[in-house]
C-alpha cells in the first residue's frame, strides 16, 4: 500500500469516527475495514446490582448447609440456601446457591468471598442475575433430603423368591465366575483345589491343597 492510499484510508477512518456522536462512540475499528463498531453490552450487566442470589462453587467436604449458614450469616440475613446433592447417595456435588435479603449484602459477599481459600479449596462466588434464576431452584429447599437405603434395597433384591429358571441362571453365573477365578489361580502358579459350589453340579474335590 502506497503512502497516498494510506493517507486516504486515514482520512476515511477519521471521518467515520467524527460522524458518530461522542456518547455513542465506537469501541473499535475492524481490521478488514468498514464502518466502526460498538461492542454489545450484556443484557444482564445492569441487573447484577439487583441480584440477591449467589452461586457458590468448589464447596469443600464438610462445609454443608449448617456450616455454610453459620459462616455466611455474618454478612447479613440469609433467606434461602441450597447445596446440590446426588439424588441416589445424597452426597454433595460441591456447588450450591445462597440468597440474601439484601442485594447490597450479596454484592459484598461476591467481592469478598470469590477465590477465598477454605479447606484447601478456592471458593467460586458469583452473582446470579434475576433473569438467570431458574423457577425450580428453590423447590423443596426446606425439606430434609433422605438418601435411599441401598442396603435394604439390595437385601430385598437378594432375598426375593426366584423361579427355577432364574435360580439356574444365577448358579450358572456363579460357576462361570468361579471358573475364571480358578484360571487366574493356575496362571499365577498356585496349586489350589477350590471347594465345591453347592448346586453347581460339579463333583466335590477329594482334597484341598494350598502350595505357594
Amino acid at each position: 500500500m502506497g503512502a497516498k492510499a494510506k493517507k486516504q484510508l486515514k482520512n476515511i477512518s477519521s471521518s467515520l469516527i467524527n460522524s458518530v456522536p461522542k456518547d455513542n462512540a465506537p469501541d473499535f475499528l475492524p481490521l478488514e475495514g468498514g464502518p466502526a463498531r460498538k461492542l454489545k453490552v450484556s443484557e444482564y450487566t445492569g441487573n447484577k446490582d439487583k441480584s440477591t442470589v449467589l452461586y457458590i462453587g468448589r464447596i469443600p467436604h464438610g462445609f454443608y448447609e449448617k456450616e455454610m449458614e453459620g459462616f455466611f450469616q455474618q454478612f447479613g440475613k440469609i433467606r434461602r440456601l441450597r447445596i446440590s446433592r446426588n439424588r441416589k447417595t445424597g452426597k454433595s456435588k460441591h456447588f450450591g446457591f445462597i440468597e440474601f435479603e439484601s442485594a447490597e449484602v450479596a454484592k459484598v459477599v461476591a467481592e469478598c468471598m470469590h477465590n477465598y481459600l477454605l479447606f484447601e479449596h478456592l471458593l467460586q462466588v458469583q452473582l446470579v442475575p434475576p433473569e438467570r434464576v431458574h423457577p425450580n431452584l428453590w423447590k423443596g429447599v426446606n425439606r430434609f433430603y433422605k438418601p435411599a437405603d441401598w442396603v435394604r434395597i439390595e437385601r430385598k433384591r437378594h432375598d426375593k423368591e426366584r423361579t427355577l429358571d432364574e435360580q439356574k441362571k444365577l448358579v450358572e453365573g456363579i460357576v462361570k465366575r468361579d471358573q475364571k477365578r480358578r484360571r487366574k489361580i493356575e496362571a499365577a502358579g498356585i496349586e489350589y483345589e477350590c471347594p465345591e459350589i453347592v448346586g453347581s453340579g460339579q463333583p466335590a474335590p477329594k482334597k484341598i491343597r494350598f502350595d505357594v
